[in-house]
């Protein structure tokens, strides 16, 4: 079955190429001009991932985000934007967004971006089935499910964050990079590791998605008079330690 894609844009002329684009990739796409026929849509029908346009008239990209967000839709949201500045994007991941592209863009890259949120979205493939054993005298189990490093705290399963006894509000694409970061401590990450462990895909040296992302997870995890968790390493790529 193709992908389900809803597409929300007010400029026909954009809307109308990426449609085509979208469509001659394989995905099955229901396009629409403005945030309130995106809402009745979702409504309607749930599609696998959205692609909305920040600035429509009425209710743009972020007021739909933020609508389907509090509702507890977690369908994988692409955000078109033609704002550059990095408040603007951040405003869009604060808004429950899990991605963004830059307009004018390629549609090679908003390709590669709705792949990236389709594999994170999938569901895990079922592991095959036990093979029986001979019945046991019982034992204490160990958890093993948290994740812990620099005074940070993960439960993978449950998706859930906490720095000391604080839990930590975390998107999507926020949740693995820091997981990512937590496993692999004390080690200076490459952009190109990252991009590729997290998107699937490097998106090159121009591309300032990491630094936004990183950018709001500092501002998540920071507190007053607490050190710094991620360091950037300049030129490189960041590590996760203490001071």
């Amino acid at each position: 079955m193709p992908h389900t894609v809803l597409l929300a844009e007010d400029d026909r002329a954009i809307r109308n190429a990426l449609e085509r684009a979208l469509t001659l990739e394989g995905y099955r796409v229901t396009a629409v001009a403005d945030g309130v026929e995106a809402l009745a849509q979702a409504h309607r029908s749930r599609p696998d991932v959205l692609v909305l346009d920040v600035m429509m008239p009425g209710i743009d990209g972020l007021q739909v985000c933020r609508v389907l967000r509090a509702e507890g839709d977690r369908t994988p949201v692409l955000m078109l934007t033609a704002l550059v500045e990095t408040a603007d994007r951040i405003a869009g991941l604060d808004a429950g967004a899990d991605d963004y592209v830059v307009k004018p863009f390629d549609v090679e890259e908003v390709f590669a971006r709705l792949r990236a949120l389709l594999r994170r979205a999938a569901p895990p493939e079922p592991a095959p089935a036990p093979v029986p054993e001979p019945p046991k005298e019982a034992k204490p189990q160990t958890p093993g499910r948290f994740v812990e490093a620099a005074g940070l705290r993960m439960d993978p399963q449950a998706r859930r964050a906490w720095r000391g006894g604080r839990e930590l509000e975390l998107t999507r694409t926020e949740f693995e990079l820091l997981e990512l970061l937590i496993r692999n401590a004390g080690v200076v990450l490459e952009h190109s590791t990252i991009y590729d462990r997290i998107w699937g895909y490097d998106f090159g040296p121009g591309s300032k998605n990491l630094a936004v992302y990183v950018g709001y997870l500092r501002r998540k995890l920071d507190e007053p008079g607490a050190p710094q968790l991620i360091h950037t390493v300049r030129g490189v790529g960041y590590v996760l330690r203490e001071g």
